[in-house]
């Protein structure tokens, strides 16, 4: 009798790991082709600022000692240089080896950038809107779709990833032991590139477990704000007039903004047109995890006095969950080190969707083995079940959007 219970407990046991492993597979399988799409455009985002260094000569710059250029200085010169255009933002360097940048808007729309010396608030040139950090980030965010339907394609995704994570924890037995369990190649060469990838995915997913729950839970966020839950941004009680780009008025009130706040660090100064603000002096103070806007000083252009100081550490809890979900989703909070972390982890996450995938398909090619025309690709195409046409659909339809940001259409 008790073997016959025994034999039906194993049985249960067996039943609901089988069904951890459908829900793994699945979530792993089905989605992968757009889950690694997304992944890779996540992961170039987090160095795309480095990238578009790389490709535009007047964003580098030199660093050397002294002290920078005033805000007012980097003004008067991008207004200069901006012609009609009206200027909406000037941005410090991201690192000393940047140069300071300014986005003008022209009459007609078209939005360009003009690189400023951070220390001596000369023009070093031009570049266009769209570059390399706006094509990852859109390819990201919403697969260069409108934002009202690409969003919620892609934030949905986070529902598989966390899925996956879950599932991992009961498909694998005694999953703690395998963190230093390295990919082996087995005497036994048959069989063995399967393996090998099945140990390689256990590996590296059992190290990137915190990143795919963190990325997960962050991208769950964003869904949850598309669907109405984002928190409300401060802003001042009255709608200010538009504050212009001008030297030693601008100068005046950034000395005005840091009375009132000496803690700030000030990484930008924004000019909106037709939303609240004024001027908005941002940047970063003692409030961790948080974006720049959320440390900010608010003020009417006309009368020169503050109407709003908003600092991070006072703001709500539904506010700072809002605020730290970018630096935690793209590793921004810490600057270039913990950007080329996620990075790593990026890439390892998106190795994840693929060997996942590529496990699936060497087991299908092993089941037919006698069918020699069965290639890898082929396998892998198969092992993505039915959702891989949806899939490969939207990222047919993301890539013929690019060519019209590029010529501004």
């Amino acid at each position: 009798m008790a073997s016959v219970v025994a034999t039906g407990t194993q049985a249960k046991r067996q039943a609901k790991r089988s069904l951890w492993w459908r829900v793994h597979q699945w979530a792993g399988l089905q989605l992968s082709l757009l889950l690694a799409f997304i992944l890779a455009t996540g992961t170039i985002a987090t160095l795309s600022h480095e990238i578009d260094w790389l490709l535009t000569p007047a964003m580098r710059v030199a660093p050397q000692e002294g002290a920078p250029a005033s805000w007012g200085a980097l003004a008067a010169s991008a207004r200069a240089a901006a012609g009609d255009a009206r200027i909406e933002r000037i941005s410090a360097p991201l690192d000393p080896w940047f140069a300071a940048e300014t986005i003008a808007q022209r009459p007609d729309g078209q939005r360009f950038r003009i690189q400023l010396h951070p220390w001596t608030a000369k023009v070093q040139g031009y570049s266009t809107w769209f570059n390399a950090q706006r094509l990852f980030r859109e390819l990201h965010r919403h697969l260069m779709l409108p934002p009202k339907w690409g969003i919620p394609i892609v934030t949905a995704l986070s529902v598989p990833m966390l899925a996956s994570v879950i599932t991992a924890l009961f498909v694998y037995k005694k999953w703690w032991r395998g963190f230093f369990r390295l990919p082996r190649r087995r005497k036994d060469r048959r069989n063995d590139g399967r393996r090998f990838t099945g140990d390689l995915h256990r590996f590296a997913g059992l190290w990137s477990l915190w990143f795919v729950a963190l990325i997960g839970v962050t991208g769950l966020w964003y869904l949850t704000e598309w669907g109405g839950g984002q928190a409300p941004v401060p802003r001042p009680p009255i709608t200010l007039p538009q504050a212009q780009a001008d030297g030693p008025t601008l100068d005046q009130a950034v000395s005005l903004a840091q009375r009132h706040y000496p803690e700030l660090r000030i990484t930008s100064i924004y000019f909106p047109e037709g939303k609240p603000g004024g001027l908005i002096v941002m940047g970063n103070a003692e409030a961790l995890l948080v974006r720049e806007r959320a440390n900010a000083v608010m003020i009417d252009p006309n009368s020169q006095a503050v109407v709003e100081v908003v600092r991070g550490e006072e703001l709500s809890l539904h506010q700072r969950i809002s605020e730290a979900a970018d630096p935690l989703h793209f590793g921004s909070w810490g600057g270039l080190p913990t950007r080329i972390l996620w990075f790593l982890c990026g890439a390892a996450l998106t190795g994840l969707a693929v060997t996942g995938v590529l496990i699936h398909a060497l087991r299908l090619r092993q089941e037919a083995a006698a069918r020699a025309s069965t290639g890898i690709l082929s396998a892998m195409w198969r092992a993505m079940g039915f959702m891989a046409w949806p899939s490969l659909l939207l990222l047919i339809l993301a890539f013929s959007i690019i060519p019209t940001k590029f010529t501004g259409e």
